[in-house]
């Protein structure tokens, strides 16, 4: 079940007026984690982390179409708003019975504002958004601040050499426990990665295609995601129409949602 659908808003809606939930404030962002200190593996993580996504203030629209075996592909439109690695803004875009349904990131504080709903909704950043896409993928804009990174070996991979990054989770709210990275040396371009539970088991794998110029620098427009444990099960995102956007602290705040469009 997804969690932006009509079934899931009632649900939310119950839960709000029969449980009082305390929610710390929108505004408290935790201090970023103490990451080891691995200068080499950090900076090849950075590179490829700049190349993923602007660091600075951005927007960006998100088309994305989830298959699974024996049934219908489900299309889903996004518009994210993102500054550095803290704060984000995803928006329903389509279908249009959802819009207005909001995913607000402080730190790794996550909310879901419903307009049927007066308060917002606590969420984790691994629970599933959409097919093989969870709340952190769209939401979180660079591995940077959520992984310690390590250079776990060199792949050659048709020609090319790919440095192969082992990133821990710094706690147990990021998306993923542990993800293993392959950039390309030549260029740091993000190749592919794999998404492991705290168990060790493969969850789902990434590749990052059609590498375009958008906001200024070459990046990957395409991501298909695909689930490690049910075969043909994928999530293929598309990125278009980025643009760097000046974005002030009050944006990411619950009284400036009601003047997003």
């Amino acid at each position: 079940m997804m969690i932006w659908n009509a079934s899931y808003s009632r649900k939310v809606l119950v839960a709000a007026l029969l449980v009082a939930v305390t929610l710390p404030t929108l505004g408290q962002v935790p201090a970023p984690a103490e990451v080891p200190n691995d200068p080499v593996a950090r900076s090849i993580l950075e590179k490829a982390d700049q190349i993923r996504f602007p660091q600075e203030g951005f927007q960006v629209d998100v088309a994305i179409v989830s298959t699974s075996e024996g049934n219908a592909p489900e299309e889903r439109k996004y518009r994210v708003l993102s500054k550095g690695n803290e704060n984000s803004i995803v928006m329903v875009v389509e279908p249009a019975s959802e819009r207005g349904q909001i995913l607000l990131m402080r730190g790794r504080d996550l909310w879901l504002f419903l307009p049927s709903v007066s308060q917002p909704v606590r969420l984790s950043m691994s629970q599933r958004l959409t097919g093989q896409v969870a709340n952190g993928d769209l939401a979180r804009a660079n591995f940077m601040g959520d992984y310690n990174p390590r250079v776990l070996r060199t792949d050659l991979l048709d020609g090319e050499k790919y440095h192969v990054l082992e990133l821990t989770a710094v706690d147990r709210g990021v998306t993923y426990q542990r993800v293993l990275l392959w950039v390309r040396q030549s260029n740091n371009y993000p190749h592919k990665a794999e998404f492991y539970s705290a168990s060790g088991r493969l969850l789902k794998t990434c590749s990052y295609q059609d590498f375009e110029k958008m906001a200024g620098k070459v990046r990957p427009t395409k991501l298909v995601i695909e689930d490690a444990l049910r075969k043909g099960d994928q999530s293929v995102l598309d990125y278009s129409a980025m643009k760097l956007r000046d974005l002030p602290e009050k944006v990411f705040t619950k009284d400036y949602l009601k003047r997003l469009e």
